[in-house]
């Protein structure tokens, strides 16, 4: 069984929305509680702060919940487009409705999901982070998405395929997290010997093509050569912005995103939260209602194979990614403000 909830925010696009989800709009019915162990299949919800028809981060969430709903048997609903400030309300109508696993897909919902899991022991609780933290409920599952070690190889890879010596960063709000995508580039330019200029800029929102156009034409205009963009639907504009200059290649995250501009599509780092979930799901069965799973160049984060570079260049950013998965390369995790 599945179904589907549309937050307020988004009913100007509730009957489109409603279809792409392929279900009812009452968020499901009552059920048992508690999500650790038993032979009972789980009832997950997943909170989701876009839609699910992004192509994008929401659409890798959509994809995990379905896998689950095939590998695990489970009754699967999901609200989309819900706003931080409504974080906690979604979450206890969730738990009133007797779902046992609820998700929250993204670190913005991380402490609505621990005040809500306090309140609820016998449910568990999966939360997005960027860091290990202390004091987590144990009824809560922590999943790392390490964005700083997924970036370090773009690094390497930007170092390489730019002419002018000129790379810039691209990416939405000025959040912990982005700041540790630019820290780990940087240091792989270092690690490489590299004495390529790496210029940050934030448009201040991940899902607005205009800006993100405008800042591309911007950076592009200023001599860069090699785009590295952190962005949602704002990547759309960004590609926007950097058509017509053949010199110019870009990166993308999350999903492919060759089809926006072939010519100038260097890759994307690739998320998988199918992996993830199901790990996740399959220890909460063996009865381990919380833990930490950080994500990893083996399990959930893989490099599409570059374009539009020489052999050589891939063949060198492959090698790197090799040692990233190995534990050979360290990557600090540095979430201090870039100025």
């Amino acid at each position: 069984m599945r179904s589907a909830r549309v937050s307020a925010s988004a009913l100007a696009t509730a009957l489109v929305l409603s279809v792409a989800a392929c279900g009812s709009d009452d968020g499901g019915g009552g059920g048992t509680t508690g999500g650790g162990g038993g032979d009972e299949a789980p009832r997950i919800a997943a909170v989701f702060s876009g839609t699910t028809t992004d192509a994008d981060y929401t659409y890798l969430g959509l994809q995990a919940l379905e896998a689950a709903e095939d590998e695990h048997g489970a009754e699967i609903t999901y609200s989309e487009s819900v706003q931080v400030p409504d974080a906690e309300r979604v979450l206890r109508e969730y738990v009133a409705d007797g779902y046992t696993v609820i998700w929250t897909h993204g670190s913005q919902f991380y402490d609505a999901t621990i005040a809500v899991a306090q309140e609820a022991p016998d449910v568990v609780f999966i939360a997005e982070q960027d860091t290990e933290p202390d004091d987590v409920p144990e009824n809560v599952w922590v999943l790392d998405r390490n964005f700083h070690l997924a970036f370090y190889p773009l690094g390497v890879l930007a170092a390489a395929a730019s002419e002018s010596g000129r790379i810039a960063y691209l990416g939405g709000v000025t959040l912990p997290f982005s700041y540790s995508e630019v820290h780990a580039l940087e240091q792989a330019l270092e690690d490489v010997g590299s004495d390529a200029t790496l210029t940050p800029v934030w448009t201040g929102d991940f899902n607005d093509p205009t800006r993100a156009q405008q800042f591309t034409s911007q950076l592009v205009g200023a001599g860069n050569d090699v785009i590295l963009t952190s962005l949602n639907l704002g990547v759309v504009g960004a590609f926007e912005g950097a058509s017509g200059n053949p010199g110019v290649l870009m990166t993308a995250k999350y999903t492919d995103k060759s089809n926006l501009s072939p010519d100038q599509y260097l890759t994307s780092v690739l998320y998988d939260f199918e992996i993830m979930l199901d790990e996740i799901l399959t220890s909460i069965e063996d009865g381990e209602t919380g833990g930490y799973l950080g994500m990893t160049y083996e399990r959930g984060i893989s490099l599409q194979e570059p374009q539009n570079v020489d052999q050589a260049v891939i063949d060198e950013v492959n090698d790197v990614v090799e040692q990233l998965a190995a534990g050979e390369i360290e990557v600090e995790r540095d979430v201090t403000p870039v100025e």
